[in-house]
């Protein structure tokens, strides 16, 4: 009896221990820079390469998110995005609210994706909707950590 009484308490430690773990949040401190964006609008697929002209990065402290966007080339001035505000990891859920954005239409949105980490490449998956701009698509970004 006391042996069937051990070995349901490992059972049951272990089970906690496995569920608590796949909870725990994505380690996405840092740095990210974009690799590659998908946008699927209406059923038409576009990816965009971000390893030629335009360079995209993402930073991530504890509860604020940013990121800059420029082209590559000196000539082009017109490119330039950037934005930020604050987000909630759990597990692979990732809320993003924006409160900077050179569209005022987009302040003030939340925005949901799932998020996973595979070795060095962040993916960050979602929808993307913005009644007043007209926007409602899915986003498929990779990432890959800078370091230090």
């Amino acid at each position: 009896m006391r042996n069937i009484l051990m070995l349901f308490t490992a059972l049951s430690l272990a089970a906690c221990s496995n569920k608590d773990e796949s909870k725990k949040d994505l380690d996405i401190q840092g740095t990210w820079q974009l690799i590659s964006a998908t946008t699927i609008d209406k059923g038409t697929s576009q990816t965009t390469d971000y390893s030629g002209k335009l360079k995209m990065i993402k930073m991530f402290n504890n509860t604020h998110f940013a990121f800059l966007k420029h082209s590559l080339d000196p000539k082009d001035t017109t490119s330039f995005d950037a934005g930020g505000g604050t987000f909630i990891l759990k597990g692979e859920e990732y809320t993003e609210h924006l409160e900077y954005y050179k569209n005022k239409s987009w302040e003030g949105k939340t925005f949901n994706f799932k998020l996973a980490i595979h070795q060095d490449t962040l993916i960050q998956k979602g929808i993307e909707k913005v009644e007043s701009a007209g926007v409602d698509r899915v986003i498929i970004e990779k990432y890959i950590k800078v370091k230090p």
